[in-house]
């Protein structure tokens, strides 16, 4: 029997496969994705050079996913809440060692990540819903990048005018 997605993102059947939402994948894959992303920043020499244990590398990551997958589940023009998770996540690798660099590097490895779990999840997932979710999916993770950047200069500009 396979299953399809209505606009709700609830599973319908129709047939032998089951279908699903792009957000019911990437909540039913969180820890995946997360350990995913952890073995990807791992291999870059860059980002190792902070030595963070796992659950301090990785321990912003379920909010921040939690944020995506409320994103995707918002109706069609409504207007994304700002995610506090983010702008705490810029301060938290600011004060880490992290520069703006790596905490890009960081966000593009969170795409990646994301992009290929639906990838490894296509037989499940509905196609033609699958292009206006990787949209917003790009637009979230880049609207959250945004946040930590704004949080991560102005702990920047608060230390130069303590410092004068």
């Amino acid at each position: 029997m396979i299953k399809a997605i209505g606009s709700a993102g609830a599973a319908k059947a129709t047939g032998t496969a089951t279908i699903e939402s792009v957000a019911d994948i990437l909540e039913r894959e969180l820890q995946s994705v997360i350990a995913d992303w952890h073995m990807r920043v791992e291999r870059e020499s860059d980002l190792r050079r902070i030595a963070l244990s796992y659950e301090d590398r990785t321990g912003h990551l379920p909010r921040l996913l939690h944020d995506v997958i409320a994103r995707l589940r918002l109706d069609a023009g409504t207007k994304a809440p700002i995610s506090k998770a983010a702008a705490e996540h810029g301060e938290l690798r600011r004060k880490q060692g992290y520069t703006v660099a790596m905490a890009v590097q960081e966000s593009r490895l969170l795409q990646v990540t994301i992009f290929s779990t639906l990838q490894k999840n296509a037989n499940s997932l509905e196609f033609g819903l699958l292009l206006p979710d990787v949209v917003t999916i790009a637009d979230e993770v880049d609207a959250q990048l945004k946040e930590q950047m704004l949080r991560f200069m102005a702990a920047d500009a608060a230390r130069q005018t303590k410092d004068k």
